[in-house]
């Protein structure tokens, strides 16, 4: 890349990329030695031209660094030999990326790819909360994914200073935290879907039942439930869900919640009290004691694969499910203990 378009990209990325305030300190994703890629300019559909016949792309320097109208960056690029981008069906954006010693370009693509194979012939549900994002059964296991690390973003990029309007609008502070919290909002989705895809995969599981909760959006839970549904991204995770499975080999079925959260996986009483708490769940028929969001999520396995009544499952991985957060250090979901340590 020439020295012209080296230094357009820096002015760029200082700009855009720079906290707005010095003392800023936002939670961090990837720190302590990591080596991937920490700053990007993306150029979307109207701000490049691709040319794949000549592996040439032009970059619109944005009309806070053109000099006239028509001033932009000619790039040439060379991709590894396996990559062929003129065999692509379009190419969504461009991100210029600083990996720390030389820009690299990176091509979004829209491609058609092959499907895969049933994964296998077990089926897990998934219980979607608010809490706790996604919890999972798995045949054999009980997975609990907290949304820990998306409550800290929103409480440090929503504080009041953030919100602030100025004189034409939200301020720049406001803009920019706004679209970093957005960021960080899709790459925490992303890595929670690629993770319970994966964990499928793993185990052999080829059907999976998502809670889907119909018209829960309609309904008035008063200002504060109000509140936490209008931010709830479950619509978005059944999507994500539903390609990466597709893509695998995880056939993703989206079944109706009504009932699952009162509900005894095991006797299938739906006495309303049973579920004293947000986290506990007791059933006052047959004595079951679990985690309140194994037992909707088994309840959602049990719509595909009904399980005989009576197994008692009240000492086992609905009582103790296994907990992964997301590790802002390595930027994936590891298990408690691991992101502890």
């Amino acid at each position: 890349m020439s020295r012209r378009c080296h230094a357009v990209l820096v002015l760029a990325k200082d700009g855009c990329l720079r906290p707005k305030y010095e003392e800023a300190n936002p939670p961090g994703y990837r720190k302590h030695g990591d080596t991937r890629p920490k700053s990007t300019v993306t150029f979307k559909a109207d701000g490049f031209k691709h040319d794949p016949e000549n592996n040439r792309v032009r970059l619109s320097k944005g009309s806070n660094l053109k000099e006239y109208w028509s001033d932009f960056l000619l790039c040439e690029y060379q991709t590894r030999p396996d990559v062929d981008l003129s065999e692509v069906n379009s190419v969504q954006n461009v991100r210029g990326v600083w990996n720390g010693d030389e820009w690299e370009l990176h091509f979004v693509c829209k491609v058609s790819v092959e499907t895969n194979d049933s994964a296998g012939d077990g089926v897990a549900g998934i219980d979607l909360g608010i809490k706790n994002i996604a919890t999972v059964a798995f045949p054999d296991e009980y997975v609990l994914y907290p949304g820990n690390s998306l409550k800290q973003d929103k409480h440090y990029f929503t504080r009041e200073e953030y919100d602030t309007e100025g004189e034409n609008g939200p301020s720049e502070t406001s803009m920019w935290a706004r679209r970093k919290l957005a960021e960080r909002e899709t790459h925490f989705y992303h890595t929670l879907t690629d993770t319970i895809i994966t964990e499928c995969v793993e185990r052999g599981v080829g059907t999976l039942a998502v809670s889907w909760p119909e018209d829960v959006r309609e309904s008035d839970w008063g200002e504060t439930g109000n509140k936490k549904l209008h931010t709830w991204a479950f619509d978005r995770i059944s999507q994500y869900l539903n390609y990466k499975g597709e893509i695998r080999g995880v056939e993703v079925l989206k079944e109706n919640e009504w009932d699952t959260s009162k509900t005894c996986s095991k006797c299938g009483d739906d006495t309303k009290s049973n579920r004293k708490h947000r986290g506990l769940y007791v059933c006052q028929s047959c004595g079951l004691v679990g985690n309140a969001d194994c037992n909707g999520a088994e309840n959602m396995r049990q719509k595909i694969t009904p399980s005989p009544h009576g197994e008692d499952r009240s000492t086992g991985c609905v009582a103790q499910p296994s907990t992964y957060l997301f590790d802002r250090e390595s930027g994936t979901f590891r298990t408690r203990e691991q992101v502890v340590s």
